[in-house]
């Protein structure tokens, strides 16, 4: 909605800029136009062309101005700025004395041409003085920062901002990242993952409603214990639904979306997304279990098939043991027959020492 507005405003400021733009015309040249009205009518139209085409140039450098404003560093933007100030405010000093210097007409084009220059000139000189030397003007304002330091220098990445979804806040995983400092950077809760907790907080569903109560508390939990680390970003998007509004913030903000929803992460990654499916980083982080190998196992309930046992790995990885009911409850040294990895997780097979 605001790129249309954008175009529309250039649109219409290139059509009147030429169809006004004719008055401005030299005297001899009006002279011998015999329809001023349909000349104002062309002038309009090409500057409304022009406009449009000066509308598409500055929708791609605001939106590839906002791509870098997003991954900059923000000590680095706030130092670039500044220097870029600064040159601006020496350009603008050292100018006035050359504007209030008396030219000839035939000359007066040159204060104009100074001043753009100078300002040109200044400015970029300040914005990369401020680049090179920002490692300086940081120690200045933060001397104990080495972390910013190297963030400026360009030794260390900026952390990217961490998107949760729903499901994160409701089975507690997201109070276990940020206890374990495994998170770094700062973690965005979106307005429509607060809106649906709220709504199944007042859900009649009892089991709906005790999940959007204890997100809630959590929550509150959370922003109590880690203040401005969590924010909540209030900007309503639109979509058909919180997956929709999710996708959009993360392409916003340059985040990494954090969710236990196979299908949503890989939307994300079909769109260019950062997405990291916790579920899939806990299959990835289990130890590697090859034929062979001895387990120390407890054998805890009986298997579908006969003579079939049922334990458990430390990681929750479920062991079929052969020959394995007549020792539930016992804890045996089973050998590693087989592996079978299912969308689900993880399944192991293995046989008791005394199996044929």
């Amino acid at each position: 909605m605001v790129e249309a507005l954008l175009l529309l405003l250039f649109v219409i400021s290139g059509a009147a800029a030429g169809f006004l733009g004719v008055d401005l015309l030299p005297p001899r040249m009006l002279i011998q136009v015999t329809n001023l009205e349909g000349l104002q009518w062309v002038m309009g139209g090409f500057g409304a062309f022009f406009g449009l085409i000066a509308g598409f140039l500055f929708q791609r450098l605001r939106a590839q101005l906002m791509r870098q404003v997003r991954t900059m560093p923000t000590d680095l933007l706030i130092s670039r700025a500044v220097g870029l100030i600064l040159g601006l405010l020496v350009a603008n000093l050292l100018l006035a004395p050359i504007l209030l210097l008396p030219l000839p007409w035939e000359v007066g084009f040159v204060k104009p041409l100074a001043a753009v220059l100078s300002n040109v000139f200044f400015g970029v000189s300040g914005y990369n003085l401020a680049e090179v030397h920002g490692r300086t003007l940081l120690r200045l304002f933060n001397p104990s920062s080495t972390e910013a330091l190297l963030v400026a220098d360009g030794v260390l990445q900026p952390a990217s901002p961490k998107i949760v979804d729903t499901s994160l806040i409701i089975d507690g995983r997201l109070r276990g990242l940020l206890e374990s400092e495994i998170l770094e950077g700062q973690v965005i809760v979106a307005q429509c993952v607060i809106d649906e907790l709220q709504q199944l907080a007042d859900s009649g569903n009892s089991d709906k409603r005790s999940k959007g109560r204890r997100g809630l508390k959590l929550l509150a939990e959370l922003r109590d214990s880690y203040g401005r680390r969590l924010i909540v970003n209030s900007t309503r998007y639109e979509g058909d639904g919180v997956d929709d509004k999710l996708l959009k913030l993360c392409s916003d903000t340059g985040g990494l979306l954090l969710t236990t929803d196979y299908n949503l992460a890989k939307v994300a990654q079909v769109q260019n997304l950062r997405a990291l499916n916790l579920s899939e980083l806990v299959i990835s982080l289990r130890p590697e279990v090859q034929p062979g190998d001895l387990l120390q196992l407890k054998i805890v309930r009986e298997g579908k098939e006969a003579d079939q046992g049922v334990g458990y790995l430390e990681d929750g990885t479920m062991v079929v043991v052969e020959s394995g009911r007549g020792s539930i409850g016992e804890r045996r040294e089973v050998t590693v027959t087989g592996a079978l990895q299912t969308p689900a997780g993880r399944m192991v097979f293995a046989r008791t020492a005394d199996a044929r």
